[in-house]
C-alpha cells in the first residue's frame, strides 16, 4: 500500500506543470518609492500586498545604475561589461545586445515556453537586435527610452510603438503607456493560460519625462512622479487579479523590482517632487548605493514564505538562472554567468549567495562590496557641469564605508582600515582583469552621439562582437 502511494505521488511531481514567470520591472523607481519600502507620500497597496504575501529584500541590487546595461544583466545572468553593452544605447545607433548572448527568454523557450515582453526595451533598435531576434515570441512596446523622443537628439519622432514589427503608435502618447501595457499583459495571461510562460512586463515609468494619465493626474500627494508611480501600482495589482481569475496563482512565479535608482540632477532638477532612494545614497548614474540598490519582490503562494523581509547581497543577474533552473533547464555552460540561483536562500533554507559586487559605470570600475564594507575607487562629481558629468573622479585615496552602520555612506572610514582598503582594491582589480573588456564606443575624439552616425558599421551584422542572425519579417 505504501509503495503504491509513493509511486502515485512520484507521478504527481513528475506531471506538475512547470511555473509560469512575470517579471515586472519598473524604469528609474528608487529604493524608498514604494510604500513597503517606507515613503511616506506614494500609495502603493497592491505591491505592498506583493510584499506582505512574498519576500521582501533590503540588499537587492541592479549590476548597473543605468538602463541598458542593466537590462542586458538581466537577461542574461551576466556583467553588462562581458558584452559590450555597458552604457545607455540611444535612438538610430548600429548596436545591440550581441547575438552570442543567450537571453532569459531563449533559455526559457528552448524549455517550451511562451515568451513576450511588454514595454521598454533598450537593447538596441536596429532589426537584428530587437526582442524577437533574442527569443521573444512576442513584443509590444518602445525600443527606448521615453525620453527618447522628438525632442532628443534629432528634431523628428523616435519614440515609436511596436505590436511585434508593425509601429502602431507615432510618436507614443505618453501618457497612455501603462493603461495599454498592461491591458496587453492582461491579453498575453489570457491566451497563454494553458502553457508555461515568461512575461516580461517592462513599465516606461517613473522614468523622465514623468507623464501620468489622465486617471491618475493629481491623484498623488507627492506630484506627477507620484501619480506615475501609483499608476504602476494600480497596473501590478490588475496583472495580479487577472493571474487569480485565471486560476494560476500557485503556478507563477512573481517578481517586482526596478532596473536602477531614480534620477538625482540634471535637465530635472527643476521637478521638485523626483524619485527617492530612501536612506541611500546618490542615485541613477552613480555608484552610491541609491545608483543600484533597488527594490524586490518575489511572491509565489505555496512556495515562497509570506511577509518576510531578507538581507544580504542579491542581484538582477540572479533572476536568469534562477528561472532557468526552475522551469528545469541549466544556464549556458560555455560562457561566465555571474548570476546563481536564489531560490533557497528566498525560501529561508540558504544564505544569501554574494559575498561581493562590483559597482561599474559604463566601463568604469566605481566600486566593490564585500560584506559590510564598501570601497569605492572612482566616482562622478554631482557638482560638474552636465558636459562633463559622464567623466568619473578618481577617488585619491579611495573611500571606505561601513555598510552595516552607515548605510547613507556618510563617514569615509579608509583612513582607520587601511587593510581592508588594501584587500577589497586587490579583489576588485582582479575582477576587473578577468575578463576581456569589450565595449560599443565611437571612434576616438568624436562625442557619444557623433559617433551614432559616423563610427559604427553600416552592417551591424558586421559588428566584431555580433554574430548574423535571421531577422523574422
Amino acid at each position: 500500500m505504501w509503495l503504491f502511494l509513493l509511486l502515485c505521488a512520484g507521478q504527481a511531481v513528475a506531471s506538475e506543470p512547470p511555473p509560469n514567470f512575470v517579471v515586472m520591472v519598473a524604469d528609474d523607481l528608487g529604493y524608498g518609492d514604494l510604500g513597503v519600502y517606507g515613503h511616506p507620500l506614494i500609495k502603493t497597496p497592491n505591491i505592498d500586498r506583493l510584499a506582505a504575501e512574498g519576500v521582501r529584500l533590503t540588499e537587492f541590487y541592479s549590476s548597473a545604475s543605468t538602463c541598458t546595461p542593466a537590462r542586458v544583466s538581466l537577461l542574461t545572468g551576466r556583467y553588462a561589461q562581458r558584452s559590450g553593452l555597458a552604457r545607455v544605447l540611444v535612438p538610430f545607433e548600429k548596436w545591440g545586445l550581441p547575438a552570442s548572448e543567450v537571453t532569459l527568454a531563449e533559455a526559457l523557450r528552448e524549455l517550451g515556453y511562451r515568451t513576450g515582453i511588454v514595454g521598454k526595451w533598450h537593447l538596441g533598435g536596429r532589426k537584428p537586435y530587437r526582442p524577437l531576434n533574442h527569443g521573444f515570441d512576442e513584443f509590444y512596446g518602445v525600443l527606448h527610452s521615453n525620453d527618447m523622443s522628438r525632442t532628443y537628439l534629432l528634431k523628428i519622432p523616435s519614440l515609436k510603438l511596436y505590436d511585434q514589427t508593425k509601429v502602431v503608435e507615432n510618436p507614443v502618447v505618453q501618457r497612455d503607456l501603462t493603461n495599454k501595457y498592461t491591458r496587453r499583459a492582461q491579453v498575453f495571461l489570457n491566451e497563454n493560460r494553458d502553457e508555461p510562460f515568461f512575461l516580461l512586463l517592462s513599465y516606461t515609468k517613473p522614468h523622465r519625462p514623468v507623464v501620468p494619465s489622465d486617471n491618475f493626474k493629481g491623484k498623488s500627494a507627492h506630484g506627477p512622479y507620484g501619480d506615475a508611480v501609483e499608476e504602476i501600482d494600480w497596473s501590478v495589482g490588475e496583472v495580479m487579479r487577472t493571474i487569480n481569475q485565471l486560476a494560476l496563482d500557485e503556478r507563477t512565479f512573481v517578481i517586482f523590482t526596478s532596473d536602477n535608482g531614480p534620477w538625482v540632477r540634471g535637465a530635472h532638477k527643476k521637478e521638485a517632487k523626483g524619485g527617492s532612494a530612501g536612506p541611500l545614497r546618490g542615485g541613477k548614474g552613480t555608484g552610491w548605493e541609491g545608483g543600484m540598490r533597488v527594490p524586490m519582490i518575489a511572491r509565489w503562494p505555496g512556495r515562497l514564505p509570506g511577509g518576510e523581509v531578507r538581507g544580504g547581497i542579491t542581484t538582477f543577474m540572479d533572476i536568469f538562472p534562477t528561472l532557468v533552473r526552475l522551469a528545469g533547464g541549466d544556464p549556458p555552460d560555455d560562457r561566465v554567468i555571474d548570476g546563481v540561483d536564489i531560490l533557497p536562500y528566498l525560501r529561508g533554507e540558504a544564505p544569501a549567495p554574494h559575498e561581493e559586487l562590483i559597482y561599474y559605470f559604463r566601463t568604469h570600475l566605481f566600486a566593490i562590496r564585500s560584506g559590510q564594507w564598501k570601497l569605492h575607487l572612482n566616482k562622478r562629481d554631482s557638482k560638474a557641469p552636465e558636459s562633463e558629468l559622464l567623466k568619473p573622479v578618481r577617488c585619491d585615496p579611495p573611500e571606505l564605508y561601513d555598510l552595516s552602520t552607515d548605510v547613507g555612506e556618510t563617514e569615509n572610514v579608509a583612513a582607520r582600515h587601511p587593510e581592508i582598503v588594501t584587500r577589497l582594491r586587490k579583489r576588485a582589480e582582479d575582477f576587473d582583469n578577468s575578463y576581456e573588456p569589450v565595449m560599443v564606443l565611437p571612434p576616438r575624439g568624436t562625442s557619444v552621439y557623433q559617433g551614432i552616425f559616423s563610427g559604427a558599421p553600416k552592417d551591424p551584422n558586421k559588428v566584431p562582437h555580433a554574430k548574423p542572425r535571421e531577422i523574422k519579417p
